[in-house]
């Protein structure tokens, strides 16, 4: 019987990332969080500008409408782009859309709504490539660890324009100036993927042609569905809670102010909670108890927010915060640990940030219908709380590879 072939360097680089010289692992750890700390500064600047703006209620519920939406929408674009590109090449052309996008959005209403969907479209295509990227060039023990600096980034870079768009709109008397506080950040994600160019795209092997082998048929798999499944349900729960959260507490009986302290204190959470979750994560084969951890989290801020009293709203809007981010920053390491390469990797990204992200659009305007039919909040957080609870089950094979 032959001896059972030894692992080659390129399986072995495959497995847990190419060896990194130091200056080129700092210019890729630079260029990565300098991408990541975009990939909601856009999103990040409407809500606290609203009150400024005058923005009208139906100018903000299509804005609040259009990010998952596009991001669904354009999410296989990503695909399209790596096969093309490779990762680092598609990333960097993502960050020139984003300046052109946050440029866009400060050329009026209609600049405003079609700039928000480039920049929608651009974050789709990081979201799916960034997993994919990490899988590639760092080390499998680091793959936790830079997903959770992706997700801490995308915390950090929103609530820093988040802080300082309502003063400058407030100094300029505009809120076009305040709204091109992005291209600064969009800029500097350009010249810190720039480096990453000399990375050229894998050649098919000789004798393919141009034959892919990636994995068309991933829609068909229960992996695939139970990715989706926590993604598409983490997703809907976040960007409700972001979308109504101040109208939540101010009709728990807070003051305008403190629900805007509220939001910030979310997103606070949001950043602990994406930081952490990945980095526990990714210590361990079986990530089934991280995501039921993470429902456990949201169901206690959900239900801290619907029973508690008025004055601790805070205590569980943080909790709410840390568990919602927990849901967004996980499915990296899953996506990671559950593909067998990096086309795997990639099909699995792009199925469930597709489905994951048109799911979560239909989220903001279910919830204000409840409100609006009911009169209060209870009805809504309810519901996102039973949906939580039900989708658990489904999210478990996301979670653990059946031997």
């Amino acid at each position: 019987m032959p001896a059972p072939p030894t692992e080659t360097l390129a399986t072995r680089r495959a497995r847990t990332g190419p060896p990194l010289a130091s200056g080129a692992s700092a210019l890729l750890v630079l260029g990565f969080v300098l991408m990541s700390l975009n990939t909601r500064v856009a999103f990040g600047q409407i809500g606290p500008l609203a009150p400024v703006a005058g923005f009208s209620p139906a100018a903000l519920s299509v804005l609040g409408l259009l990010p998952p939406l596009c991001m669904g929408a354009f999410a296989p674009l990503a695909a399209v782009l790596r096969r093309r590109l490779g990762e680092e090449r598609g990333l960097w052309w993502a960050s020139l859309v984003l300046v052109a996008g946050a440029v866009l959005r400060m050329l009026g209403m209609p600049g405003l709504f079609a700039g928000t969907v480039v920049v929608s479209a651009a974050t789709a295509v990081v979201n799916v490539l960034i997993p994919v990227l990490v899988r590639k060039r760092f080390p499998r023990e680091r793959v936790g660890t830079m997903m959770g600096v992706y997700a801490l980034s995308m915390g950090v870079g929103s609530a820093l324009v988040a802080a300082v768009v309502v003063p400058t709109a407030q100094a300029t008397g505009s809120w076009q100036p305040a709204i091109g506080l992005a291209v600064i950040p969009a800029i500097l994600a350009a010249a810190g993927m720039t480096p990453q160019l000399r990375h050229r795209p894998p050649q098919p092997a000789a004798g393919t042609g141009t034959k892919r082998t990636g994995h068309p048929h991933v829609a068909r798999t229960a992996l695939a569905w139970s990715l989706t499944a926590f993604f598409g349900i983490q997703t809907l729960a976040f960007y409700t809670t972001l979308a109504w959260l101040p109208s939540i507490l101010v009709q728990a009986g807070l003051g305008r102010s403190a629900a805007g302290t509220g939001q910030a204190l979310l997103i606070c959470g949001v950043a602990v909670g994406g930081f952490a979750a990945p980095v526990l994560a990714a210590k361990r084969a079986d990530q089934r108890p991280h995501i039921l951890v993470t429902v456990l989290v949201c169901v206690i801020g959900f239900a801290g927010l619907l029973l508690a009293p008025a004055g601790t709203s805070m205590v569980w809007v943080v909790i709410l915060g840390m568990g919602l981010g927990a849901g967004q920053a996980l499915p990296g390491v899953l996506y990671a640990h559950r593909g067998r390469d990096h086309d795997h990797v990639a099909a699995l990204s792009t199925m469930a940030q597709t489905c994951g992200f048109l799911l979560a659009a239909t989220g903001p305007v279910l919830a204000a219908a409840l409100h609006t039919a009911t009169g209060t909040w209870t009805a809504p957080l309810t519901a996102l709380t039973a949906v939580l609870l039900v989708c658990s089950a489904a999210s478990l094979r996301a979670g653990h590879d059946p031997k």
